[in-house]
């Protein structure tokens, strides 16, 4: 199996992002510091799937759930948009709101949708010669790995995110959606544990060892993320207390 040395360009970009949300969080008196140490430990954990030298399915399997999974709900409960919004100037900040309320932004944001992007991309990448033309065209390779990353973040926003979102269902509704994505996951687990449908490239051990830690790591992860579902209103109601221009998205 083929490895691919790990870019500095996204991990770059990454710290760059840290570096501006700290910068924002100083220009906003009574900013949570939970909040700033839960985004830039997302940051950090990001970094290092983002960096992480990736040679066998393991490695992979590693990678991706601390890039699309871990990462993803550190960042969100930072409340990034939240933070932006009271830190932009009031004409900008209005019209970053009518861009988040736009017809495009409502959908990709629907709960349905958000969960289609993350298990549909797992769905193609191991169901489909996808996984194998990855791992020697590197250029593919950035583009998945951005794919995962973004729909991670999507779907964690969407489910337990600090920030408003459209579309946001009930706590009820957000769990048994995420109940959705578990039995997704594992299903998608066991079929690489099997060997059955997928085609991934790679000894069964190292496929077997990627199928383990992708399912009792991502089982950690989703409760993780389940967590955070039912004290994310209390949270945003905490955030939402402190002065602040009115954000205008629905709820």
């Amino acid at each position: 199996m083929t490895g691919h040395a790990p870019g500095y360009g996204l991990p770059l970009l990454v710290v760059l992002i840290g570096l501006g949300y700290e910068w924002q969080c100083l220009r906003v008196a009574g900013w949570s510091a939970w909040r700033g140490a839960a985004f830039q430990t997302g940051a950090a954990v990001l970094i290092v799937g983002l960096v992480l030298p990736v040679h066998d399915f393991a490695g992979h399997a590693l990678q991706h759930l601390l890039v699309a999974m871990v990462a993803p709900l550190a960042l969100v409960l930072g409340a990034p948009v939240t933070l932006l919004l009271r830190t932009l100037p009031v004409r900008t900040a209005r019209r970053l709101t009518r861009l988040l309320r736009s017809h495009p932004a409502r959908a990709l944001a629907h709960p349905v949708a958000a969960l289609l992007l993350t298990t549909g991309g797992l769905v193609a990448l191991y169901l489909t010669p996808l996984y194998a033309r990855m791992l020697t065209e590197p250029a593919l390779h950035q583009l998945v790995t951005i794919h995962f990353i973004l729909s991670g973040c999507l779907f964690a926003w969407v489910v337990a995110g600090a920030d408003p979102a459209p579309h946001r269902p009930s706590v009820l509704a957000r769990l048994v959606l995420l109940g959705v994505a578990i039995a997704a996951h594992a299903t998608l687990s066991q079929l690489l544990y099997a060997g059955a449908y997928v085609q991934v490239p790679a000894t069964a051990a190292d496929r077997q060892a990627g199928a383990t830690l992708m399912y009792y790591g991502g089982d950690v992860a989703e409760l993780l993320l389940a967590f955070a579902v039912v004290q994310s209103r209390a949270a945003s109601r905490r955030v939402a207390r402190r002065p602040h221009r009115p954000v205008l998205l629905a709820r």
